[in-house]
């Protein structure tokens, strides 16, 4: 590994190994959200408060109170968790480049993000500016939630089957007109499916025969990344259409396709299938390292590295959440 090869070399050598080096910087979803994230970044730096400063004028509320003091029910409300992960991941992305000294579109060769991660890496990647994200995030939010009447959609994560099987399990629990659908591909044997409740159940119990390890509801609100959440993306259409989308420093991986993209038409109509579309992560990190992609460095959370360890396992996983972590990942890059 070429990790382990530069703790014996030389300085000079060390920094022309490093910059030969292959990274992809990655965004967490929805569910890394928690009481008091972001507030020790916030302390330690005018940057990072700058950025919240600017999200809470985006969306015309104070939500980086929301973040730091809570209450944790409404933060979880998808139109607040969405915004607030997003505000995470840029700030510690700008104390990074700020005070660390270390500019993403030098250091990454790709970009990708896990559900509205994506819109992040479009906001790291110089596509989105940061406002516009957060409104389009709080958009975004805001339809998937109404999009079904609450109780009657439910995700479930399969435990220890393979994507395929899933995608069978979950056609054959659509049943009188009820949807389920293979929702996510997060990493082998963790796909989760996603639609209307009973149609989940009996996903749920299919794939105990099928040899499933285990199955659990996931405590979401919606339903999302299914045929549900038509509603949403016509309304990220729509938004999307009036959106200023500009070609990012580097390409985004997208979740749909799992493949680079550049162009923003293309990114826009990759965003909205995303809404009903599956969230191809697991093919996305491959895709990454196939392009010779051999470090993933994961911005705002710590909840796409052991998914992407269990993908390649011989990749390196560097994470910064906080201030800790921005100031070690800048000694690394």
């Amino acid at each position: 590994m070429l990790h382990r090869a530069a703790a014996t070399l030389k300085p000079a050598a060390k920094q022309k190994l490093w910059e030969a080096i292959i990274r992809a910087f990655i965004f967490p979803g929805q569910g890394s959200q928690s009481v008091g994230m972001g507030r020790g970044l916030a302390e330690a730096s005018p940057v990072a408060r700058a950025v919240f400063q600017e999200v809470d004028e985006a969306l015309g509320q104070n939500l980086s109170k929301l973040m730091w003091e809570g209450p944790e029910d409404v933060l979880t409300l998808t139109e607040n968790a969405q915004p607030a992960i997003m505000a995470v991941s840029i700030a510690a992305l700008r104390v990074l480049e700020t005070e660390g000294g270390i500019r993403l579109a030098d250091k990454a060769a790709y970009v990708a993000g896990h559900s509205l991660g994506e819109y992040t890496a479009l906001a790291a990647a110089g596509a989105l500016e940061l406002a516009q994200t957060a409104k389009l995030l709080r958009l975004r939010g805001s339809a998937m939630q109404a999009a079904v009447p609450v109780g009657e959609g439910a995700m479930a994560a399969l435990l220890g089957l393979g994507f395929e099987a899933v995608a069978e399990i979950a056609a054959e629990a659509s049943q009188g007109g009820q949807v389920c659908a293979a929702a996510n591909d997060n990493a082998p044997g963790q796909v989760v499916v996603s639609g209307h409740v009973e149609a989940v159940a009996r996903a749920m119990a299919l794939a105990k025969t099928r040899g499933a390890r285990h199955s659990v509801l996931l405590p979401v609100s919606a339903p999302f990344h299914c045929a549900l959440m038509a509603p949403a993306a016509e309304a990220m259409a729509a938004a999307l259409a009036d959106a200023q989308v500009r070609a990012p420093f580097v390409p985004l991986v997208a979740n749909v396709t799992a493949a680079p993209v550049t162009d923003p038409a293309g990114i826009r109509r990759l965003l909205v299938e995303q809404v009903t579309g599956t969230v191809r992560w697991r093919e996305s990190v491959l895709a990454m390292a196939e392009l010779g992609v051999s470090t993933f460095v994961e911005l705002g959370g710590k909840v796409l590295g052991p998914m992407v360890r269990r993908i390649t396992p011989d990749a390196r996983m560097l994470t910064a959440a906080d201030m800790a972590g921005v100031e070690a990942l800048a000694k690394e890059l």
